[in-house]
């Protein structure tokens, strides 16, 4: 830091010539402030506050994925809306370009804006990306499968509780049915012997 104020105080002086003005001496002193508030700062600060505001790029980009990802969704259902195909065509037009330039904007930040000491940080950003949009492609696939076997299983366990309620039902019938034939029997035989009929 001492040699950069230095520097700084090198510099002001060849641009004063020794006789600053009353805004050259106020601009000097609010750099070296500047400086030294910089000097201050924790390095993992910086990266910290870098992350914080590509993480906030980021978010605002995911969410734009998702209305376009929404829009892609509907225009496969028919629609009962009031906007026009093509009004709802330069909607995603205008989404996608929005995506892009965001898209653009942080890769233009993490390869020119980002320190040094971060290194590649587009490179290792596009990788990391790339790995975590196959995990969570792996995660949905896992997840749809897990579904598939749930509905499966759900199915098969109604058609067995269906079968099992026929079957019930068919001897139940079969059990009435015996029994009104006996007392049919029973009784016409009564009824003979009331009668007198053999």
């Amino acid at each position: 830091m001492k040699d950069v104020l230095d520097d700084l105080k090198v510099q002001y002086d060849k641009v004063t010539g020794g006789n600053p003005t009353p805004a050259q001496k106020a601009q000097y002193v609010a750099e070296v402030q500047r400086v030294q508030e910089i000097a201050k700062a924790d390095p993992n600060d910086v990266f910290t506050d870098i992350g914080n505001q590509l993480g906030a790029l980021m978010d605002a980009y995911d969410s734009i994925s998702k209305l376009f990802l929404k829009e892609q969704l509907e225009a496969k259902q028919v629609y009962k809306g009031e906007e026009s195909i093509g009004r709802r065509a330069l909607k995603r037009i205008l989404i996608t370009s929005r995506l892009d330039a965001m898209l653009a904007e942080i890769r233009e930040t993490m390869v020119y804006k980002a320190p040094p000491e971060l290194g590649a940080l587009w490179s290792k950003f596009e990788e990391m990306w790339q790995r975590i949009v196959k995990e969570q492609e792996e995660a949905h696939a896992e997840e749809l499968r897990l579904a598939q076997i749930a509905s499966w299983r759900r199915r098969k366990r109604i058609a067995e509780i269906k079968s099992k309620v026929a079957w019930v039902s068919a001897v139940v019938f079969v059990v009435l049915w015996a029994v009104g034939l006996m007392w049919l029997t029973t009784r016409s035989a009564m009824m003979k012997t009331s009668l007198g009929v053999y």
